[in-house]
Order: structure tokens, then C-alpha cells, then sequence
């Protein structure tokens, strides 16, 4: 496997992606705390160990969570991805959380697209040289699978690029879980946070969506409001896609798993049974192609009948849409052509 994976990134051009001395970040996921469908570490270090080769210098790298778990700031961040094997000894590469302690470190990328003028990623990212976009290809509730394009958009923003991806609503306050203990808004920036008999509350009008609230509430007290329908969501997350890949325009190249694919996002604190076999790796300078190839591929194949695949189970029937019926995965493959991120069309070259 570790041959195969060097021959597949020799093969896709990094080499004339990373150079000499230069601070590459590899984006991946980490993993909530109980899940396992993750990319495994032995395999990340294979990559790292060809970026080492071209003398690049890698770092992993993820950004914090805008939900309430165990990635939702740089401690806890960290401390899951050693838990998972993420460490020196079996990486051979540190990890640096992107947008800092608490998701608040970030760069504002002018994008100009129809939902933003600018978007916020972490700022590690935008200061690294060059980019290896690391996705463990699978389902995902909103947008049908995650691959590189939402590694990317939703993987790369900061807690307040999240934010404005998923809601145009601020957060809420449950008052049942509320003890008035004051820390949210002692770090809110803009004062939206009062007592209201006794417990706090978040003034909407003034909220500026940067979810600080979210991770330092005590009791979780602090709720999201998931209400973008998914067609919206896609086009978000695609131009803050459009936004890193805009910064590092011809320093990025991304890497597909097709193993283990799970049903749902990696950030859940469980993995249920692959909805269809493993397939393989998959490697491209082309984000929009390489997502495109990899649904391609898991479509083709025969589903798990005792999965938490319901329908589409016969070879070459939308297994994204037996999963999620109401989600159109393909949006986001539309609009990242739209804004010229890639290109849908590609061509398949195996490699052995």
C-alpha cells in the first residue's frame, strides 16, 4: 500500500506542487471521539513521508468545530487527534489546529460569488505555502457526500466561516440549561449576551454569528439553528471552497479514500457499517473532478444490503440518494464548475 500511495502521488504531479523548505499543510480529519471510519494514520504517513522526500516541511491540520464535542477547541482538538494515532512517532508531523485555540484565528479571503464578498479560513492554512487535501470520501446528511470540495469549504473555514455557512440565524440560548453563569458573555465581542431573568440570552440583532458562545458554555447550553436547506448549504460551502483554493492556486493537490465509506460525516461519535465496499485511492489537482470520479465510483458498486442503505442498492444506482432522497449531491459539483474550481469531466487513469 505505501508503494501504491507513492506511486499515485508521483503519478497526480506533486512534485511540481511542493517545493524545498516549504510549510505544506496536510488537511484532514481527525475523527469525533468513537469514531472509526477515519483515514488511518499509517496512511497519512505515507504521504507525509513523500512530502518529506520533495523537503517540504508538513503539518496535519483541521480547524476547530462549530458544534459542542471534542474537536470544538485546540486542546481538546489535539489531545483526540494523538488519541487516534495522530502522533509524531506513527506521522512523523506535528499537528497545528488551523484557526487556533478557540476557531478565532483566521484570514479573510475576498471572493466576490453570490452569497459572499469574503470568507474566513484558518489562518494556518492560508499562511502555508502549499496544500495536500487529505478526504475520507462518504456520506453526508446535507450536502449527500463529503469529499474534497467540503474538506475544503466546510473543513477549512474558521467557527464563524462555519457559522455562516450552515445558518443566517444566531444562536440560541435553552433557558432549561442555562445556570446564568455568565462565562458566554464574558467572551462574546459585541455584547449580544444579557441576563434575562436570570439567564442569558443572545440579542439577534447584534450577534455577529461567531459562535464563541458555543464552546465556552459550560452546560451546552448554547444551540446552533440547522435550518439552510442543502441546496443553499452547497453553494456556501463551494465558494468557500472557491476562497482556499483561490489562495493556493496551483500549490494544491487533494487525495480521495474510498474506504470505509460510512454513511455519515466523521464527525459523529460513531461509524456505521460501509454502504458499499472499499475501493480504492484517488489523486488530482481538480477538487470538482475528483469528487465527481469518487461518486462515480461508489454508485457503481453493489450497496450493503444490511447497511444504512435502504434503497439503491443495484450497481450504478445513486447511492447518495438512497441515503439522503432529498439532498441533490450533484449542487455542489454544478457551482464548483460554475465558479471555475474544476472541471466535472474526467479522466480515470488507474494506477498500480
Amino acid at each position: 500500500m505505501s508503494d501504491k500511495i507513492s506511486a499515485l502521488l508521483h503519478k497526480a504531479g506533486i512534485a511540481s506542487i511542493i517545493r524545498r523548505n516549504e510549510l505544506t499543510a496536510v488537511k484532514v480529519h481527525f475523527g469525533e471521539k468513537g469514531n472509526t471510519a477515519f483515514i488511518r494514520p499509517i496512511f497519512l504517513r505515507d504521504i507525509i513521508n513523500f512530502i518529506n522526500g520533495l523537503g517540504g516541511k508538513p503539518f496535519l491540520t483541521d480547524t476547530n468545530t462549530l458544534y459542542r464535542g471534542e474537536r470544538s477547541e485546540a486542546v481538546s482538538h489535539v489531545a483526540i487527534a494523538l488519541l487516534h494515532g495522530f502522533n509524531f512517532t506513527a506521522v512523523a508531523a506535528p499537528v497545528i489546529i488551523a484557526d487556533g485555540l478557540r476557531g478565532t484565528d483566521e484570514t479573510s479571503i475576498s471572493i466576490q460569488a453570490k452569497h459572499f464578498s469574503g470568507v474566513l479560513i484558518g489562518s494556518a492554512i492560508i499562511n502555508a505555502d502549499s496544500l495536500v487535501c487529505v478526504s475520507h470520501f462518504k456520506g453526508h446528511e446535507l450536502s449527500g457526500f463529503g469529499g474534497a470540495l467540503k474538506n475544503l469549504g466546510m473543513g477549512c473555514a474558521s467557527r464563524e466561516g462555519k457559522m455562516k455557512q450552515h445558518t443566517d440565524i444566531s444562536p440560541a440560548i435553552e433557558r432549561n440549561d442555562c445556570t446564568g453563569c455568565g462565562r458566554c458573555m464574558e467572551q462574546c465581542p459585541v455584547q449580544a449576551i444579557a441576563y434575562v431573568r436570570k439567564k442569558a440570552a443572545i440579542n439577534a440583532g447584534i450577534c455577529i454569528g461567531c459562535a464563541k458562545c458555543i464552546t465556552v458554555c459550560p452546560q451546552g447550553a448554547v444551540k446552533i439553528s440547522w435550518d439552510e436547506n442543502n441546496r443553499l448549504f452547497q453553494e456556501k460551502m463551494v465558494e468557500y471552497a472557491l476562497g482556499v483554493v483561490q489562495n493556493k492556486k496551483n500549490k494544491l493537490i487533494f487525495v480521495n479514500f474510498l474506504t470505509d465509506i460510512s454513511p455519515q460525516c466523521d464527525c459523529y461519535g460513531h461509524a456505521d457499517q460501509s454502504i458499499v465496499p472499499d475501493i480504492g485511492i484517488l489523486a488530482s489537482t481538480d477538487p470538482v473532478a475528483i469528487d465527481q470520479a469518487s461518486a462515480d465510483l461508489v454508485n457503481a458498486q453493489q450497496g450493503a444490503m444490511h447497511s444504512a442503505l435502504m434503497k439503491h442498492h443495484k450497481p450504478h444506482q445513486d447511492k447518495f440518494r438512497g441515503l439522503y432522497p432529498s439532498v441533490d449531491w450533484e449542487v455542489q459539483l454544478d457551482y464548483a464548475e460554475k465558479l471555475r474550481i474544476g472541471a466535472r469531466r474526467y479522466t480515470l487513469i488507474r494506477v498500480s
